[in-house]
């Protein structure tokens, strides 16, 4: 089973993760990053995690996540699966390269390439505006989801 853990706070996350999900067609779990417990990643197999990129770094409700379970997991999940999609206001590779390096911990291993979608939002109304993302990045988190369960079913991961 995959875990999709997301957080979003206007929109364009979890839109790519719920399209993520959709890829997994039934063989994933979509999981707010405020309500998942440790058990919740133990019982996975692998792992997406959503989020939009705050100042340059992953939201804080997922920052809150890792710190929640980092500890429990320690040690029990390495070799496991896992990629990353971020909703950016302009580039990503902040929140990005922050869940890079605390997976490291877990010994979790990249599997796709990060997917960054750059929703070009730059002034204080476009940013807490809500948001819907284009078909095209829909679609790449649609096969995402898919390409990850797909992976996890073949045992390639």
């Amino acid at each position: 089973m995959l875990a999709i853990v997301w957080h979003s706070r206007t929109g364009a996350s979890r839109a790519m993760a719920q399209s993520a999900d959709r890829g997994a067609a039934g063989r994933a779990r979509l999981i707010h990053a405020g309500d998942v417990v440790a058990q919740d990643l133990l019982n996975a197999s692998g792992y997406l995690f959503v989020c939009p990129e705050n100042l340059g770094t992953m939201s804080g409700m997922m920052k809150d996540m890792f710190d929640r379970c980092y500890y429990p997991l320690l040690g029990q999940i390495e070799g496991r699966a896992y990629a990353t999609a971020i909703a950016a206001g302009s580039d990503g590779r902040g929140a990005q390269a922050q869940i890079d390096r605390i997976v490291t911990g877990w010994r979790l291993r990249r599997v796709a390439e990060p997917l960054i979608a750059n929703l070009g939002a730059q002034t204080p109304e476009q940013i807490l505006a809500p948001k819907v993302i284009e078909q095209a990045i829909a679609q790449q988190c649609f096969d995402l989801g898919a390409a990850l369960c797909e992976g996890l079913d073949v045992g390639l991961f």
